[in-house]
């Protein structure tokens, strides 16, 4: 699945009265933040599960068992089958906060600059609320997932065949639990993708056939059956190894505000937008805000190789 950082924006001929127009229609302007929003947030990928959300919080619980306390035992014709104890997880609670920012923009700058000062001001409030987010949810992670296992060396003086040992092996460790996990993304840091990939690509574990493969586009590789994604937002030096199924979800809260839309497109984040017509300052604000809580229910899911950098 290619991922795009962001699609094209909505063209405009410069006609204020079609901007004034769009500021005072919500659902084209959540539609326009969900289209900057589209695949950023690594939060949703790490963290896939949606869950439910209450009284403004979730009650989950975490590390649950995957079999029963006891080995099947051999039963006779007849006999009764023994019964066991199934086992639950330790229960949690975690409460939802509510994380937004206005932008203003004056009607002077939409007659003068046309949609630009729009765009930037949806943009900036997009991509702060996507770092924001995204660095909850890898200290969530970072913090909850204790497994971890050290590089030998720092990424870059490793060769290809050695980087994909040890993830593999890292991999292997967390299949050995046999607890049903089997990871499927790598999340890392910038700077260790960037030598990852380059190494990779130098070694011919990338595909170079066709116009869509990731070393024409740019989207992010598939190697081993497992995604390669890059984060800002985590911790650096830190390679996460993940079972995105298992490892956790994102709570997200509807809280029913009047004038509030967000995207039903399935798979986008749910960033809800409202604009606000100020007529005593002939101006708009514009807000962004996403009501949620990062959940990780599943530790053992994850492993974090460290000495990347």
């Amino acid at each position: 699945m290619a991922f795009t950082y962001p699609p094209a924006a909505p063209s405009f001929d410069g006609d204020s009265l079609k901007i004034h127009r769009f500021l005072q229609n919500p659902t084209l302007v959540a539609k326009r933040v969900q289209d900057l929003l589209q695949r950023r947030y690594i939060a949703d990928v790490l963290l896939s599960q949606r869950l439910s959300v209450q009284g403004g919080a979730v009650v989950y619980e975490s590390g649950e068992p995957l079999g029963t306390d006891e080995h099947p035992r051999a039963v006779a014709p007849g006999s009764e089958f023994p019964l066991v104890s199934l086992g639950s997880g330790t229960p949690s609670v975690a409460r939802t906060t509510k994380w937004g920012q206005d932008a203003e923009v004056t009607d002077e700058a939409i007659k003068r600059l046309g949609i630009n000062p729009v765009n930037r001001g949806l943009t900036k409030l997009a991509n702060q609320n996507v770092m924001h987010v995204d660095g909850l949810a890898m200290s969530a992670i970072s913090s909850a997932v204790t497994t971890t296992k050290p590089l030998a060396t720092a990424v870059k003086n490793m060769t290809a065949e050695q980087i994909l040992t040890e993830v593999l092996t890292a991999k292997a460790q967390i299949v050995n639990l046999e607890e049903g996990y089997d990871p499927d993304t790598v999340a890392l840091d910038a700077m260790s993708y960037a030598f990852i990939k380059a190494k990779f690509i130098a070694a011919g574990y990338l595909p170079r056939e066709g116009a869509a493969n990731a070393i024409k586009t740019g989207d992010f590789p598939t190697v081993e059956g497992m995604l390669w994604l890059p984060t800002p937002h985590g911790v650096t030096g830190e390679i996460v190894l993940a079972d995105t199924e298992q490892l956790g979800g994102m709570a997200d809260e509807d809280l029913g505000s009047p004038g509030y839309v967000r995207s039903s497109a399935p798979g986008t984040a749910p960033v809800e937008v409202k604009t606000i017509r100020k007529d005593e300052n002939d101006m708009y604000r514009m807000r962004a805000r996403r009501v949620t809580v990062p959940v990780v229910l599943e530790p053992r899911a994850a492993l974090r190789l460290t000495g990347a950098v």
